[in-house]
């Protein structure tokens, strides 16, 4: 067996390390601070976490002067992380705050860069039952009408196929247990309704709040009632 996956395998069995990689699922940069709040571990201890993390490749560091930052390696670690969450059995709630905030992150959140949950794949499912999508194996490929469409909503799908990753990749969504679209053109669609302020960003979470404006803008134009 491959050493390096026995090493990787040891490396995220951790409980505490566990819990800061899906903290950085968000796709932003967080404080070692930050990140040992939320696995409640002491931040000498997570500083020892994300230096092991940091050997292995799995996170990158930014530094801001005397402060530094931690961020996944990749977006490819993002949804690997998303499938093992899958396969996980649910994690026991154990208080009104939790069970709030998995409630939100069920119904909204990003995976690394991407729109995930009931959200993700209720837009996902939409642009598929309009055939501006169509499913190729492990893929999604634009049909006519969606070249069309993207147009319309403001997405450069040319600029999307030339950047150096994939495309429009089927992600598998943990909670919904149905595909969500990751790659560039799951990005961008995220990125465009951030522009739009159909959706915002919570701080300290992964989860999404759908503005009034983006209620009704998402049904006008997926057609989802939300």
């Amino acid at each position: 067996m491959n050493e390096n996956i026995a090493k990787i395998a040891s490396l995220i069995s951790d409980t505490s390390r566990a819990t800061i990689l899906v903290h950085l699922m968000d796709g932003r940069a967080h404080p070692a601070t930050e990140l040992a709040h939320v696995a409640k571990i002491k931040p000498q201890t997570a500083s020892f976490h994300l230096n092991k993390l940091y050997e292995a490749q799995i996170v990158e560091v930014e530094k801001h002067g005397r402060h530094r930052y931690y961020k996944l390696a990749n977006h490819e670690l993002a949804e690997s992380l998303e499938k093992l969450l899958y396969i996980a059995p649910c994690e026991p709630i154990r208080s009104f705050k939790q069970a709030k905030e998995n409630k939100k992150i069920q119904y909204a959140r990003t995976c690394y860069d991407h729109l995930a949950g009931k959200l993700g794949v209720e837009i996902t499912n939409a642009l598929l039952n309009k055939q501006i999508l169509i499913k190729k194996d492990t893929e999604f490929a634009v049909t006519k009408v969606g070249e069309a469409f993207f147009s319309d909503f403001g997405v450069n799908l040319e600029q999307l196929h030339n950047k150096r990753r994939a495309f429009s990749r089927c992600c598998l969504d943990w909670t919904e247990r149905q595909h969500h679209i990751a790659g560039t053109l799951g990005n961008a669609i995220l990125v465009r309704m951030l522009e739009q302020n159909w959706i915002t960003k919570f701080e300290q979470s992964r989860a999404i709040h759908i503005t009034s404006l983006g209620q009704q803008k998402i049904h006008e134009t997926f057609s989802i009632k939300l």
